[in-house]
């Protein structure tokens, strides 16, 4: 048997059912053998990042690692962005590269760079295949590593001439064995348990680890059965339904809000699934005045603004249950003090309203928008937000039922996510509204994979929020000096750009018209493009506004 076609046999015991990538010459002979794989679709990208985005979404939402592929050299390093975003925010990834033949990497020689080392910051290992037989342990290693909490990326080159080597006889894939996570044991859980019945006012602050199903679970049980309540980070949308008298929305403004002043009035802190990359402590607490408890898969990381009493490592799911555990056996219900909590979320679904029925012309305002979004959407539909002005608005206004629903690149912040991203989310879950939300300057950087989405036959919307401009960072820098340089620029007719791709398009400039223009967009068949004119001028009032907020009570 041929080493290429050992590799595709590997990947296929491990339940990979799809592939996304651009191929080169140094990989014809795995594409080959892909080719007569019964299990594996590949599907052809338009550029290598944004297949290693459609691998990052696959990963989020199924749980298994998504799969991306590029060739050696120029493939390797388009794909390198799209793969640090995955393993910064915590999705199971592997990517594929090919490499020029093992007999002249010894010297200066056609497209051939050190991939290898060029992956390894941005994954959780990358290895070379240095002889066939060996596949099955590298394909088997990647894939667990890949997938043990906390999930990341795991990069596997293959040179063309060992993928055209013969395996030696009785090589085979090796079976995927389901391995169990190692649980805090009791009496770390007895002390996290007496934190918290002695607090006054605790609350949950739940980041990316929250979203897993069985940790939402868990989360959602807690909480309904103490009455506190949960903060959660942008990528942690949906762990608590929206709906819920528990949730507080989201932090990570790096701003004053609302929820501000319910973690300032709280005596305990119990951090769930945290990682600091999205919110940093010294945002809610610094000088490190807060008792906190950590629980997640990993040890805290060390930080002045993050000194925790008590670190439960371990599955955490299983540690959301053993307290449930504790919760149960009680007695009388515990007793805390909720009224900054609650009067938090009255104040926030204030602000959710207070456009709801805004009509403007000619610009409309990114509340009413994500008002609409919400109303059209269903509780199990799937957002995805791409990186500027317009993500701060979603991570503020647009909040979720169920868990991964909003999926907000918060890690690595990557633009170019949303609208290769809505592709895969739409083959995973084709029974689901998929709504790509990009500003102008994010959806043309990967703009090319419209003729993806039309080729897949995908029914995704993607809404253009158009400014002109870097609105992100003219924000920023309009808020730091009073001023800002020229970000402005031009843009395409975007109804002629849908047509070209042969994608639906509208264009909204009434805000009474979103809501039907969007359902209409879903209802069409077929790859949508909504363009809107955004209200940016909304930026400095919610600026001035988050400046101004007072403590509810």
């Amino acid at each position: 048997m041929k080493a290429s076609d050992l590799f595709v046999r590997c990947l296929e015991a491990e339940g990979i059912t799809r592939i996304f990538g651009v191929p080169g010459e140094e990989n014809a002979d795995f594409m080959i053998s892909l080719e007569d794989s019964g299990k594996i679709r590949f599907v052809l990208c338009r550029h290598e990042q944004a297949a290693a985005f459609m691998a990052e979404v696959h990963g989020r939402l199924t749980g298994e690692p998504g799969v991306c592929l590029g060739t050696l050299g120029p493939g390797a390093t388009n794909l390198i962005t799209g793969v640090a975003d995955a393993n910064m925010d915590r999705a199971p990834l592997l990517v594929l590269t090919g490499q020029a033949d093992s007999k002249r990497l010894h010297k200066e020689s056609h497209q051939a760079m050190d991939v290898v080392s060029m992956f390894k910051p941005v994954t959780k290992w990358a290895q070379p295949i240095w002889h066939p037989n060996n596949i099955p342990e590298v394909i088997r290693k990647a894939v667990k590593l890949a997938t043990t909490e906390k999930p990341g990326a795991c990069h596997i080159e293959l040179a063309e001439d060992i993928a055209k080597a013969q395996v030696d006889t009785g090589v085979a894939p090796l079976e995927p064995v389901r391995l169990r996570r190692p649980v805090p044991d009791d009496k770390i859980v007895d002390q996290a348990w007496e934190m918290i019945r002695s607090a006054k006012c605790p609350i949950v602050i739940a980041g990316n680890g929250a979203i897993r199903k069985r940790a939402s679970k868990q989360l959602r049980r807690f909480v309904e059965a103490t009455g506190i309540g949960v903060a959660s980070t942008f990528m942690a949308k949906g762990c608590v339904d929206m709906d819920s008298p528990q949730c507080l929305f989201t932090v990570g403004l790096q701003a004053r809000d609302h929820v501000t002043y319910a973690i300032d009035a709280a005596d305990l802190v119990i951090c769930i699934g945290y990682d600091m990359v999205e919110y940093h402590p010294r945002l809610w607490n610094a000088g490190s005045a807060k008792k906190i408890i950590h629980i997640d898969f990993l040890p805290a990381e060390i930080d002045r603004d993050y000194h925790v009493d008590v670190d439960i490592v371990g599955d955490l799911s299983h540690a959301l249950w053993m307290l449930n555990e504790r919760v149960a056996a009680l007695d009388r219900p515990l007793e805390f003090d909720l009224r900054i909590q609650e009067a938090t979320r009255r104040e926030m679904l204030q602000e959710l309203e207070e456009y709801a029925d805004d009509d403007t012309s000619g610009s409309i305002r990114p509340q009413k928008v994500l008002w609409d979004v919400r109303k059209v959407m269903g509780p199990d539909d799937i957002v995805l937000s791409d990186v500027g002005a317009h993500k701060m608005w979603i991570a503020r206004y647009y909040h979720c039922h169920e868990p991964n629903t909003c999926l907000i690149p918060n890690g690595f912040c990557s633009m170019g996510f949303a609208l290769p991203g809505a592709i895969s989310a739409q083959l995973v879950h084709p029974e689901r509204r998929v709504l790509a939300i990009c500003g102008d300057a994010g959806f043309l950087m990967n703009v090319q994979d419209m003729e993806t989405a039309r080729r897949c036959d995908t029914p995704i919307v993607v809404m253009v929020w158009e400014d002109g401009g870097y609105g992100l960072i003219e924000w920023k820098q309009q808020n730091e000096f009073g001023r800002h340089v020229d970000l402005s620029f031009g843009n395409p007719d975007f109804l002629k750009l849908a047509d070209a791709f042969g994608w639906n398009g509208y264009r909204v400039e009434k805000s009474s018209d979103l809501a039907s223009s969007l359902e209409h967009a879903f209802q069409a068949g077929g790859p949508s493009l909504v363009v809107l004119p955004i209200d940016y001028r909304e930026n400095a009032k919610l600026t001035e506004r988050l400046g101004n907020i007072e403590c509810p009570i």
